[in-house]
């Protein structure tokens, strides 16, 4: 290595390789497209590697590029944390937070969320991203992963911050013509608008009834990869959904839709996904904490008179 790394220059070029844009990124942090290029050659020039691939459209990251990246993360973090720790900053969340979410629960959840805890946190510079993908926290550069569902990655911790169901509905119209299914396996006979969630099998629908868990496949003339296209779909009086419970509770209510076997439901409660090395940051662990209560206490409004959902402490999974 030729000289030393400046650490505006890691940070900068972190967040090219995330924009995979010289202009996009020039754009977001207020500098010309010619300083970001300079800056990025600067840093080639120092580590004696290229470390974009450059066209006219965009640029991607090359294998010594992928490998710098993942360091300059960490160094990133480190360094954050270490002013942290020097600032006694725990005691005032500050800085960058970058969140992702699905886009149905991110715009009629976290979005209005966020606002408040922008509210109450005034340090704090929030960035949201809606994606229905797989995200790989550390490789993206997010700070947390606000997801519903079952969290499967073991290197990950997960914070339970609202309990949630998957329910089975439909509109009167679609039962008034089709009929309304008895038992779970009658499914298969019926038109299910299925959705196919970060990559999830959205023809497999497996809930907890009467006698423990059980599994059906559906199929159906219509699919999508967005939770509100498919509840639209279904108000349509196109076919039955399962959807979170949060998602349909208002055209249960206005009887727009009609839940049907009723015993049966799919857990899929609301995690704070993170990694390990960011579970003793401030901003992280002010927005879980902000999350679990904000969330609690909107299920608690929509339900008069139900049980205060469970508020144990974070789940760790290793």
């Amino acid at each position: 290595m030729k000289h030393t790394p400046l650490l505006e220059d890691l940070r900068l070029f972190c967040q090219v390789a995330h924009k995979t844009s010289f202009a996009a990124t020039a754009l977001e942090l207020g500098i010309s497209k010619a300083v970001v290029s300079k800056r990025i050659g600067m840093l080639e020039a120092a580590l004696q590697v290229r470390l974009l691939h450059r066209t006219t459209r965009r640029v991607s990251v090359t294998d010594h590029g992928e490998i710098v990246r993942q360091w300059a993360q960490r160094i990133l973090e480190d360094v954050e944390q270490m002013g942290e720790a020097v600032t006694q900053s725990k005691l005032q969340p500050q800085g960058v937070l970058r969140i992702c979410s699905s886009s149905g629960f991110g715009r009629n959840r976290l979005g209005p969320a966020l606002s408040q805890l922008a509210r109450q946190y005034p340090d704090l510079k929030i960035q949201l991203e809606l994606l229905d993908r797989p995200v790989d926290l550390l490789g993206e550069g997010f700070d947390l992963d606000i997801r519903i569902g079952v969290v499967h990655e073991p290197d990950l911790i997960a914070h339970r911050i609202a309990s949630n169901q998957r329910v089975l509905c439909a509109a009167p119209a679609y039962l008034e013509q089709r009929g309304t299914p008895d038992i779970l396996a009658q499914l298969r006979e019926h038109d299910c608008i299925v959705i196919r969630e970060r990559d999830q099998d959205g023809r497999r629908w497996k809930l907890q009834g009467p006698h423990g868990p059980e599994t059906v496949k559906v199929d159906g003339a219509l699919s999508a990869n967005n939770g509100e296209i498919v509840h639209q779909w279904a108000l349509d009086g196109h076919g039955i959904i399962l959807r979170s419970a949060w998602d349909v509770e208002s055209s249960l209510a206005q009887g727009k839709l009609v839940r049907i076997l009723p015993a049966y439901q799919q857990t899929a409660d609301v995690w704070a996904v993170t990694t390990s090395r960011l579970s003793n940051s401030a901003k992280v662990r002010a927005c879980v904490q902000f999350l679990q209560q904000w969330l609690q206490a909107r299920a608690r409004c929509a339900r008069p008179g139900a049980p205060r959902p469970d508020t144990d402490a974070p789940r760790y999974r290793r």
